[in-house]
């Protein structure tokens, strides 16, 4: 898993530099081009290197120690010595909408984000299962991935705005002798004011969506008992349809549930299986659980 984990980072990397360069080409020709793949290359650099911190920052999280927290980090710290992982950090989001993820680039880096309102709407058990689920993330060493998808997708999404004021700034005059460069410019901004934020979409959807029931089955071996990720994944699933999460878009595949709301076309885009088929798999290998773990 950790070969073919690192084999889609370097995947998703290419692609980011191959659309700078052709987004590039689009908007400024040659020169365009050789810009965009100068600082496609330094945002590569960014993305594998500091991917977990942009990840935490754009979902505005916040450390939080021991003292602050001592329930949660002594839960995290119980959990991560039956999952064989380092202690990660621990992190709190200011939002009533219950949700959590995991990033960092290896399990030494690993770091867990809870909202404030998570616990406010789940047991201590169903709280358990929700922060096992995020350590079999980092277990299984694909919150890099995660992570360096959320900063495609900010980077993706951030050319969509630079192309739109580029189009209004830079169509406000010009000479008869650039009218062919400016429209071709123009008709390369709108592509990318359109495509961009698509091509951003299926980034994230290439993280492949069986990850989340990789991550069910193994955060629920790590607590010795499927039911209570499966009652806390319906409880989620209710209150994000009830007051979505002001979260960014690009982090929206992180989360254990979809932050964000969406109804009909939608739902083609998910960057999540159904929860429903998530809670059906979990009752199916709850047999499965306990006998493994000798209850």
């Amino acid at each position: 898993m950790q070969i073919w984990n690192t084999l889609k980072t370097g995947a998703l990397l290419a692609v980011l530099t191959a659309l700078f360069v052709v987004i590039g080409g689009a908007l400024g020709g040659q020169t365009g081009m050789i810009i965009a793949f100068v600082f496609a290359i330094a945002m590569n650099m960014g993305a594998w290197w500091f991917s977990d911190s942009l990840a935490i920052r754009m979902s505005g999280a916040r450390e939080v120690s021991p003292q602050e927290a001592p329930e949660l980090h002594q839960m995290v710290e119980v959990l991560s010595a039956r999952a064989n992982l380092p202690k990660p950090r621990v992190y709190l989001i200011d939002s009533e909408t219950p949700n959590a993820f995991a990033t960092g680039r290896s399990p030494e880096k690993g770091a867990v984000a809870v909202t404030t309102g998570i616990a406010r709407i789940l047991s201590r058990d169903e709280l358990a299962g929700v922060i096992a689920h995020e350590l079999a993330h980092i277990k299984h060493r694909d919150t890099l991935i995660s992570s360096v998808a959320a900063s495609i997708a900010g980077a993706v999404s951030m050319l969509a705005d630079m192309a739109m004021w580029g189009m209004i700034f830079g169509g406000l005059g010009g000479s008869d002798e650039e009218e062919d460069g400016g429209i071709a410019g123009m008709i390369g901004g709108i592509l990318t004011i359109i495509l961009a934020p698509i091509a951003a979409m299926l980034i994230q959807m290439a993280i492949s969506r069986s990850r989340e029931y990789a991550a069910d089955a193994g955060g629920a071996r790590i607590l010795g008992d499927a039911l209570p990720l499966a009652s806390a994944l319906e409880k989620l699933e209710w209150a994000a349809g009830r007051v979505p999460m002001q979260a960014r878009p690009a982090t929206a595949h992180m989360y254990i549930v979809n932050p964000l709301s969406g109804e009909g076309l939608a739902n083609l885009f998910r960057t999540h299986p159904v929860t429903a088929e998530r809670i059906a798999r979990l009752r199916a290998i709850r047999s499965e659980v306990t006998l493994s773990t000798g209850d």
